[in-house]
């Protein structure tokens, strides 16, 4: 089972970039989108609902911003638009399916780089997040979290660690909450049970040339139950092509 997340930065600007050419040739059964930027009616073309998969949406109300998209070959049991707290659901952050027992999520979690405001809603999303997968992971056995976290967990995850400490996306209370995320809770990082190697990011600034000099973060994850740790097949950050400033994050599973 291959499962592919991306954080797209707008989907109808990945498409001309190659990004369904791509997606295709990958043969994916579950793809997680974040940053979709788009509202269903800018979405009624073929080339966003692709041949073969079941295609869910959930766009933020405002439009050009945020929105996460799930698409999954086999037809999902049950579709979850939504985490059910209305300033979340408002910007089309949470996207779950069910297929049997085993759930997938599309998430875009806050950036708190452009405003000390975004930080504090970034901070009190997190302050209810956490616990809230403390539930689900006693209650769902097999989930996996695919997304943009907007989150460095360690400083092998960005390339200018030590000067990066005092910014959004890797401040000590992130990291902390990342390090309870995997350590109390129980998570795992299905990258790194395969990869243990520095320089693989996720996310490149647009300045400096950072995405030619690999001066990157990893702010993308497939985040899952210690379940499907030993399930972990296969573990790829695409770099190719690119899409987007993320890269593609790709995993596969003996599911």
């Amino acid at each position: 089972m291959r499962v592919i997340t991306c954080n797209v930065n707008g989907i109808r600007a990945a498409a001309k970039k190659g990004f369904f050419t791509w997606l295709e040739q990958q043969q994916p059964d579950v793809v997680c989108l974040q940053e979709t930027k788009a509202q269903p009616e800018q979405l009624s073309d073929a080339l966003f609902h692709p041949a073969g998969y079941h295609c869910y949406y959930h766009s933020a109300q405002k439009r050009g911003y945020s929105g996460v998209a799930v698409y999954s070959r086999q037809q999902p049991d049950e579709i979850i638009e939504g985490i059910g707290w209305e300033e979340i659901d408002q910007e089309g952050r949470y996207l779950e399916v069910r297929l049997g027992d085993l759930h997938l999520v599309s998430l875009y979690m806050h950036s708190g780089s452009s405003s000390p405001d975004r930080q504090i809603k970034k901070f009190e999303f997190m302050d209810k997040f956490l616990p809230y997968l403390q539930q689900r992971l006693q209650d769902t056995p097999k989930l996996v979290i695919s997304g943009d976290w907007n989150i460095a967990h360690r400083p092998i995850d960005l390339k200018n660690w030590r000067t990066n400490q005092k910014f959004s996306g890797f401040l000590p209370e992130e990291r902390a909450w990342m390090e309870q995320l995997f350590g109390e809770v129980g998570f795992v990082d299905a990258f790194r049970v395969l990869n243990q190697l520095e320089g693989e990011y996720s996310w490149w600034s647009n300045r400096g040339q950072a995405w030619a000099k690999n001066v990157g973060w990893r702010i993308d994850y497939q985040v899952i139950s210690p379940a499907l740790r030993d399930l972990v097949e296969r573990v790829e950050i695409y770099r190719a092509e690119r899409f987007s400033d993320h890269a593609p994050v790709i995993v596969d599973y003996t599911i």
